[in-house]
């Protein structure tokens, strides 16, 4: 289903930014290259934006801007890339809660220790329990999901991705791809489940501050 739009002309009306903070907000990453979308309209080409994302993020820049951080520092919170000198025992995790016990639990079937988890380690879990909360997953996909990020998190840093699931007649299997790059599927296979890597990143940063 397409997703509902906003054009740049009622999203500056609507915020009242001006043209020129949305273009350089765009160009320090607080705003993802990949959400400026060209369309052809009856007046010719025009850029729009998935309406709630951008009006959510509008919002939040300028709350962070209000609690006086500067834009660098709010790119680097939206920033893709992982956080280097994080580094938390499981036990803290549990603790700080920033999963659930039961995505931590399964997560650790898979990577099981007591060794400290850096951030890509946390950014799976995290990406696991926000998928097993939404009831979009079953534990089966849940472990080998742990698998595929753990095979391919790291070459994602500093880069846009998405994790899709795939389902064809009763089996499941995962995809990481950059975001932006459509997969051509056969018939008989669908894509039930597509998250950005990106948005979870961003929650779990500020749940680290």
């Amino acid at each position: 289903m397409e997703p509902d739009l906003i054009s740049k002309k009622d999203l500056l009306q609507q915020t009242g930014i001006s043209y020129g903070q949305l273009y350089r907000w765009k160009r320090m990453g607080l705003i993802p290259e990949e959400w400026f979308t060209r369309k052809s309209t009856f007046t010719g080409q025009e850029t729009f934006f998935p309406r709630d994302k951008m009006l959510e993020r509008v919002e939040r820049i300028r709350n962070m801007k209000d609690e006086d951080l500067s834009l660098e520092a709010i790119a680097d919170t939206f920033s893709p890339a992982m956080v280097a000198d994080v580094s938390l025992t499981p036990e803290e995790v549990r603790s700080r809660k920033f999963v659930s016990d039961a995505a931590l639990d399964l997560f650790l079937e898979r990577r099981p220790g007591s060794d400290p988890l850096l951030f890509g380690e946390l950014l799976a879990a995290a990406v696991l329990d926000t998928l097993l909360s939404g009831g979009e997953i079953s534990l089966d996909e849940g472990r080998t999901l742990v698998d595929t990020l753990a095979a391919g998190v790291v070459a994602t840093q500093g880069r846009e991705y998405e994790i899709v699931l795939v389902r064809k007649l009763g089996l499941s299997a995962w995809l990481l791809k950059p975001a932006g790059c459509e997969i051509i599927l056969e018939p008989s296979a669908r894509a039930v489940v597509r998250l950005g890597l990106r948005e979870v990143a961003e929650q779990l940063k500020q749940a680290l501050k």
